[in-house]
């Protein structure tokens, strides 16, 4: 197959060369625990039938704190077995950030998520792409983070919209948006 006949395999869509069918983004999830936001993406990413592969850290709090204990033997003390716990839990966050296209980083309103915020910056550090998802009210104390995000999203069904659009280039049938006059 002749070199042309290759590229022409490159499929234009609204002007977006699409990535090869074979293309599967990794998408690394981090940030708070306590809600559905991974799930939310995650049926969204189905719905929309999109190439992309989820990572996260290990969500069980539970598991996340006592990995090492667990498997190590108990400690006496308690900053001997979080050391423990985190250095384990390092090892998943470092990789998987590594290996990931996309890292999302979600800051939740109940909880200071420290390890969120050191995530974000590794990835920052890593040249990833970030996209920061947190409601309004957290802007003013992520300012810094956000400056570093490519995308700074309010919602996870945004997430999943910014996707689709950096991937094939789809936007979401909005009617509230209306039809631009520049389009």
């Amino acid at each position: 197959m002749a070199l042309g006949s290759i590229a022409a395999k490159t499929i234009l869509k609204r002007g977006f060369a699409t990535s090869p069918a074979d293309k599967v983004w990794k998408v690394y999830l981090s940030g708070e625990i306590h809600s559905d936001w991974r799930q939310v993406i995650s049926n969204g990413i189905q719905s929309k039938n999109l190439p992309v592969v989820l990572s996260s850290p290990n969500t069980s709090h539970e598991d996340s704190d006592d990995c090492g204990a667990i498997i190590l033997g108990m400690e006496d003390k308690r900053p001997n077995w979080d050391k423990l716990g985190a250095n384990m839990n390092n090892i998943r966050t470092k990789t998987l950030t590594q290996d990931a296209d996309v890292v999302v980083v979600r800051f939740g309103e109940k909880y200071r998520q420290w390890n969120a915020a050191f995530d974000a910056g590794y990835a920052a550090a890593l040249n990833k792409s970030i996209i920061t998802l947190h409601p309004p009210s957290l802007s003013h104390m992520l300012k810094e983070v956000n400056a570093s995000a490519s995308v700074v999203c309010e919602d996870a069904e945004q997430v999943v919209d910014t996707l689709a659009y950096v991937i094939r280039g789809e936007l979401p049938e909005n009617p509230e948006m209306g039809t631009s006059s520049f389009l």
